[in-house]
């Protein structure tokens, strides 16, 4: 027989789901109103970068803030989505833009599980240093063989065409729209694994290996899926980076610069956040371009160039430690307290 189960009669308090207004508004922003309004400058120069460094932040936070295990050579399995997206559309056009992108992640993928064997053996600052090398040695493969860039003098790979189903997407509006779909798409799939029991056994893990293989969570195999899903996520970012954002790449764009950008983006926006990649990834690309244009309109001419640039980097500098200082967990944190303080206004508690 069934019941009647009303909120008033239900044995558990039943929630009501709340409309996410706020992500509709920015779905809405992203897909009419920045297509009607931008210009090519936001698309090229603003837009494109973040919604790229936002997706190389989740794939580095799948890693290091599920599964806590600390990586600084995500820029080179970026390299590895870049080169082998390039190969597929060079060698094997007839696959198109879609199935190559996913060629170029699973490629990757394989790369970033080949060397997360190590972390069933070390943790911490040695598996670190493991991801280190795994960034110096992709560097010297690029460079070294001629092959992955098509034996180009100038050691750099080019954007091929880009078009789907027809529609040519080497405009600033076709990119952006390609790159803006792609990172939805793979942001909803990492929402919801990290939902899953793959992601809650990833956070066990990430809390206390030894406790998560007590209860019987195989620990070394979920380690290895965590770099595989990481290096997938790097990998088609590397693809969108070199394409949809550069046009042309070469192994210097993915070095151990990046590598730290991406770092630092998890760190800033919060790990273990799905948002707090697009938080810290927004602090990372607008706040330089904010310092360029107060310093210019404050200093105008009157300081030298170069002097300029170094103090917008010694205030960038300070404010990441004021953040991490005020609030470790990152931006998102931050943003939530904030949130939290408006509902309950003019109550502080």
């Amino acid at each position: 027989m069934s019941i009647p189960v009303a909120q008033e009669t239900a044995p558990l308090l039943l929630i009501q789901r709340r409309i996410p207004w706020g992500l509709i508004g920015l779905l809405a922003l992203a897909f009419i109103v920045v297509p009607l309004w931008g210009n090519d400058y936001w698309l090229n120069a603003i837009l494109i970068p973040f919604l790229v460094l936002s997706l190389a932040g989740l794939g580095l936070n799948l890693l290091t803030g599920y599964t806590g295990q600390t990586s600084v050579g995500a820029a080179g399995f970026m390299a590895v989505g870049a080169f082998a997206t390039y190969g597929f559309l060079l060698r094997l056009p007839e696959l198109g833009l879609p199935v190559a992108l996913l060629g170029g992640g699973v490629i990757s993928a394989l790369v970033g599980l080949l060397f997360g064997l190590p972390s069933s053996r070390i943790k911490g600052f040695y598996l670190m240093v493991t991801t280190l090398a795994a960034q110096f040695f992709l560097e010297w493969l690029f460079v070294k063989f001629p092959w992955f860039y098509n034996y180009g003098s100038s050691g750099t790979i080019s954007a091929p065409k880009l078009a789907l189903f027809g529609h040519d997407l080497n405009t600033p509006l076709g990119r952006y729209l390609l790159t803006l779909v792609t990172v939805l798409l793979l942001t909803w799939t990492a929402t919801n694994l990290v939902r899953s029991q793959v992601g809650r056994n990833w956070m066990a893990i990430r809390d206390m290996d030894t406790a998560a293989a007590v209860v019987g969570i195989p620990v070394v195999r979920y380690k290895r899926l965590a770099f595989a899903v990481s290096s997938f996520y790097l990998g088609i970012a590397g693809a969108l980076w070199a394409f949809a954002y550069l046009g042309t790449a070469s192994a210097s764009s993915f070095d151990i610069n990046r590598s730290f950008q991406i770092l630092f983006i998890i760190i800033i926006g919060g790990m273990g956040s799905i948002a707090g990649n697009f938080v810290g990834a927004a602090f990372i690309s607008l706040l330089p371009i904010f310092l360029s244009h107060a310093g210019q309109a404050l200093f105008g001419g009157s300081v030298d160039a170069g002097q300029l640039q170094n103090l917008q980097k010694i205030i960038f500098g300070v404010l990441i430690i004021v953040f991490l200082i005020k609030e470790p967990d990152g931006l998102i944190r931050l943003l939530h307290n904030l949130r939290d303080r408006v509902r309950q206004w003019p109550l502080r508690f």
